[in-house]
């Protein structure tokens, strides 16, 4: 029997909270899912960003193409396939940075490193091993 315990103190805290999409058409990628019986808002077709909560509390949500260029001019979509990501919520704004420091440190890339972003949450974008986007983000108090 070990006497070890875990450390407190430099443990990601991180959960999935939300998968997230970049689309071409928003009304029409809405209408597809809306088949699949998600609700989502009818002016949402016309937003540059919808989300829909999922049974378990898991939200899927969809942003323009003109969205992600917002946030990164440079992006394009990818050649030949989807734009997903998967977008992990931390218990506050120092979180995302403290997290984001952690993964650039550990040698993962930072694809777009934390700001305070307009919608009003604290945001930071690091890539996967494979080169996923992972978006760690946080409610700005």
């Amino acid at each position: 029997m070990s006497n070890e315990t875990q450390p407190t103190t430099g443990t990601i805290t991180p959960h999935l909270a939300a998968i997230g999409m970049v689309v071409a058409d928003m009304a029409a990628s809405l209408a597809f899912y809306r088949r699949l019986g998600l609700t989502v808002p009818a002016e949402a077709d016309t937003a540059p960003h919808a989300e829909a909560t999922l049974p378990g509390g898991l939200r899927l949500m969809w942003d323009t193409y003109e969205t992600a260029r917002s946030i990164d001019p440079g992006w394009t979509p990818p050649a030949g396939g989807a734009a997903t990501g998967l977008a992990f919520e931390c218990a506050d704004p120092a979180e995302v940075d403290k997290v984001y420091a952690e993964l650039t440190g550990a040698g993962y890339a930072g694809e777009k490193a934390p700001w305070d972003a307009d919608w009003g949450q604290r945001y930071a974008v690091v890539r996967d091993p494979d080169g996923h986007g992972v978006d760690l983000f946080a409610a700005r108090a």
